[in-house]
């Protein structure tokens, strides 16, 4: 039995939350402010801490947060919050806590934080940074955000791997810009954009006469980066003499410009690809061990096909200049569309119609999305592709069904694990598996769901928070 200290100003969250740490064992000590925790830790005894974000007062979540995580021997923190964005849970993390949910929590996710809190501690954080980071606020990119927590401050090398378009440049700049490196330069290289025969010369620089047309010197970029970041976007392209060459630098911290002398530079090294590195590998057109001096800590990130709580968040963001909003009907055209281009290419078609479109409301009809759209997670999945299309009720009943199959196919037809994955108690599951006709592995999606409006399932699963 642990003492779990409970932070959070609205009595009735407060409650619920001390209520679930109850009957998972462990003895609740409630706070209703940041001021009122900070003074049961002086008293100690303290093994775990759920932190609420927004407190009134000068001494908010964040600022309690970083209090707490100045203190010796401090307890780990998770952080709950009804309002998640990229810069609170970036921050959270790089401040040191052990992770950053979202309300409402589920009686088991509580319960799998509470025994990983008690499991382990965080080591002591730096100092603050300004607001900032990625736009998403799906399960994807919030792994990704929180990865970026808790590696920024480190100098360990990223490798950022996702789809042509996925943001991969965002996320090496929200790296940089939570670091320590932060006022020192970021240097963005795309390796793939140079000539072979120039990229020598752009990354490490050369002096005066050591080639044809070298009327001066010129610094390259890793000592264009010193004491910052370098981001070497495209590694996958850098052609195999190169990489010998990166190898080296990596290893040593020394770089030799063409005609000069060797010196030792201190930059942070980011790389970023769309190709599969590992597939490159074997076939003998990446350097093996390049790749390995890489993946230290690699970040992936996924297509936004697969984020779909991103796509309304970001067309908004990019919208914002024009002062012009989507219509309901525009949105749903947005979320429907597969986006091979991904990002990148959202921001192009958001920006178009905003260009073309004249009066403050974009409608479904103006916003001009490309021919032949690739089939998205649920067609692939077998469902119709308007499953959009109708009533609320059975569009959820629609996403209910293809989550439950999707988690029952990752694990095997274990339907424990797979109820844990979708956080919600087995019997729940058990019984929504017999309604949707899904069988054991959740292949079977022929039948299209049904939903008494009037009597939906109500969920035995516990929300606290």
């Amino acid at each position: 039995m642990a003492t779990i200290l409970i932070v959070d100003d609205d009595s009735a969250l407060r409650e619920g939350l001390a209520e679930t740490v109850a009957d998972l064992g462990h003895t609740p000590l409630p706070a209703a402010s940041g001021v009122e925790a900070l003074a049961r830790l002086r008293e100690g005894l303290v093994a775990a801490i759920f932190l609420d974000l927004r407190m009134p007062g000068d001494l908010d979540g964040m600022a309690t947060l970083a209090r707490i995580c100045a203190l010796p021997d401090r307890p780990p923190v998770t952080v709950l919050t009804a309002f998640a964005s990229p810069a609170n849970t970036i921050e959270a993390m790089r401040l040191g806590a052990h992770d950053h949910l979202t309300k409402p929590v589920g009686r088991s996710d509580l319960a799998a934080v509470l025994d990983a809190m008690l499991a382990s501690a965080r080591p002591d954080p730096g100092d603050t940074v300004p607001e900032g980071g990625l736009i998403g606020s799906s399960a994807g990119m919030r792994r990704v955000q929180k990865t970026i927590g808790l590696v920024a401050d480190t100098d360990s090398t990223v490798l950022i791997q996702g789809e042509t378009g996925t943001g991969k440049e965002e996320v090496a700049r929200a790296l940089h810009a939570y670091s320590a490196r932060r006022g020192r330069p970021f240097v963005p290289v795309n390796c793939a954009a140079i000539p072979p025969d120039l990229l020598e010369s752009e990354l490490f620089g050369h002096v005066r006469g050591a080639f044809t047309g070298a009327v001066g010197d010129r610094a390259g970029a890793f000592h264009q980066a010193e004491g910052g970041t370098l981001f070497l976007d495209e590694i996958g392209d850098m052609p195999p003499p190169m990489q010998a060459k990166i190898l080296r630098v990596i290893q040593d911290r020394m770089v030799t410009p063409l005609g000069g002398r060797s010196a030792r530079v201190d930059v942070r090294l980011i790389a970023a690809t769309h190709r599969d590195l590992p597939v490159l590998v074997d076939q003998g057109r990446f350097r093996a061990d390049l790749y390995y001096r890489l993946n230290v800590v690699p970040i992936l990130l996924p297509p936004l096909r697969e984020r779909l709580a991103d796509i309304v968040p970001l067309a908004e963001h990019f919208l914002g200049p024009s002062g012009k909003r989507l219509s309901a009907g525009a949105a749903s055209r947005l979320l429907a569309y597969g986006w091979p281009g991904n990002v990148r290419e959202l921001r192009n078609t958001v920006e178009r119609a905003a260009v073309l479109v004249r009066c403050a409301v974009i409608a479904a009809d103006a916003v001009d999305l490309p021919t032949g759209r690739p089939a998205s997670r649920s067609e692939e999945a077998g469902l119709p592709a308007d499953w959009l299309a109708g009533d609320l009720p059975g569009a959820v009943a629609r996403l209910e069904r293809t989550m439950i199959a999707v988690a029952l196919r990752e694990a095997d037809g274990n339907r424990a694990r797979a109820a844990r994955r979708l956080g919600i108690q087995r019997q729940l599951l058990y019984a929504k598996i017999e309604r949707y006709g899904l069988g054991a592995t959740g292949t079977d999606l022929s039948a299209e769901p049904t939903v008494d409006v009037a009597n939906p399932d109500a969920s035995d699963e516990s929300d606290v928070g």
